[in-house]
């Protein structure tokens, strides 16, 4: 009787502790946030490079013009993939037969954001150019 409890509440045990995991939360960096509709509506000109770095993170390329006034580039690319496979088996005593089928397929997307500051190190203008095929 009492293996019988010891076994009950190990099972007990097992299935409260497997049913509390699952997949941990995961923080999004501010690259991964970005999107054309940020740009938009959160870069003004006229805003202090600190607060852009705040909200779109640091940039993949700094670099100046020909005023050696600071340019920052953004430069993201992301690439979503889908395979999807189906298959079949019938069979019939002996004989059997089976087919599978797969097809995959592939979206690229592309976000170039370049923010000029004047000689203050605030926005005077930016640009941003998106793609997806």
């Amino acid at each position: 009787m009492k293996s019988t409890w010891s076994i009950l509440s190990l099972c007990f045990f097992v299935a409260v502790v497997g049913c509390g995991g699952g997949k941990p939360e995961t923080k999004e960096t501010k690259e991964d946030r970005l999107t054309v509709g940020k740009v938009q509506g959160e870069i003004k000109v006229g805003m202090p490079a600190s607060q852009v770095a705040e909200l779109l993170g640091s940039p993949n390329i700094v670099t100046t013009d020909e005023k050696r006034r600071e340019v920052w580039i953004y430069d993201k690319v992301s690439t979503d993939r889908v395979d999807t496979a189906s298959s079949s088996y019938a069979s019939i005593i002996v004989l059997g037969t089976s087919s599978s089928e797969s097809s995959r397929s592939q979206r690229q997307r592309t976000l170039t954001i370049i923010i000029k500051y004047d000689e203050e190190k605030k926005v005077r203008d930016f640009a941003y150019n998106y793609t997806q095929f």
